[in-house]
């Protein structure tokens, strides 16, 4: 034990750490990272009365509740900051170019069915945001559309959150206000989002090193994963963005997070430059 009260992490205990949480959810953590699972998992050590990682490692392979473990290990490992409406730039190139030609390109085809995928939603705000501009873009015409969004996360605990759909005004801190008394209802200083937003998306958990789960999602027009492939390193990058090629219809769309790159991960998807965004295109 530390001085700090945090249980101390050997090497070679964060060496079969880390190749455990890679092997399980594709998530890698660099050397330079182990101060961070060190505070991050000394409470689970203790909380479970373990001597050391090394105990907590054969309670995470063995024990009778290591399914309920894995889950909490995917929360504290993973990084849930987020809000509403993050990235203005982005979601301007979303709302005003990348939305309204994939709409009309449908139209065209006589298709008035769109599915989006919203991969590490974390505590729902992306895709509701998403939800939001798809009403502001279509308005009354939305009626005549069939529109699903798929929302996954690797942590439960996140989705329960998702799902419920109620937010602090912080979360909302980078929302316009006349969206938020349109799609929100004020209860005590929390917001909750409207029911119209909510039938449109389901949440779910997926795990994106696993093939078979990814399977599963319909194939989408367009697909959000935005600060979620910086935590795997490029053989993993280079796993999910095939698999985000595969579930992409020709002509779909990628959004990543801003800072984030596939130079070096993959040349399947097509880069177009937009002010303050980068967007990829799968050929038609």
């Amino acid at each position: 034990m530390s001085t700090t009260g945090t249980v101390g992490i050997k090497d070679t205990e964060f060496q079969q750490m880390r190749d455990f949480i890679y092997a399980q959810s594709g998530i890698y953590i660099p050397d330079n990272r182990k101060y961070l699972l060190e505070n991050r998992l000394s409470n689970r050590v203790k909380i479970l009365n373990l001597k050391d990682y090394g105990e907590y490692l054969h309670y995470l392979k063995y024990d009778n509740g290591r399914r309920q473990e894995l889950a909490r290990l995917f929360e504290v490992i993973t990084t849930n900051e987020t809000s509403f409406f993050r990235n203005p730039p982005q979601l301007s190139v979303f709302q005003n170019v990348v939305l309204p030609g994939i709409l009309e390109k449908l139209r065209k085809a006589g298709n008035r069915s769109l599915h989006l995928w919203s991969a590490g939603c974390s505590t729902g705000e992306e895709p509701y945001t998403l939800a939001i501009i798809i009403h502001e873009v279509l308005k009354s015409e939305i009626a005549s559309w069939k529109i699903r969004i798929t929302a996954n996360d690797l942590s439960e605990a996140v989705l329960r959150s998702a799902r419920q759909g109620i937010y602090s005004e912080y979360a909302l801190r980078t929302t316009p206000r006349d969206l938020v008394s349109k799609y929100f209802s004020e209860e005590a200083g929390r917001f909750r989002v409207d029911q119209n937003l909510k039938s449109m998306i389901t949440f779910g958990q997926l795990n994106l090193n696993d093939r078979g789960q990814i399977k599963m999602i319909p194939r989408s027009e367009i697909i959000f994963c935005r600060n979620v492939i910086i935590y795997f390193d490029d053989a993993m990058k280079k796993r999910v963005i095939n698999s985000f090629y595969d579930n992409l219809v020709p002509g779909g769309v990628l959004f990543i997070g801003h800072s984030e790159s596939l130079h070096h991960v993959s040349r399947t998807l097509n880069p177009r430059h937009h002010p303050g965004s980068i967007v990829y295109f799968k050929n038609s």
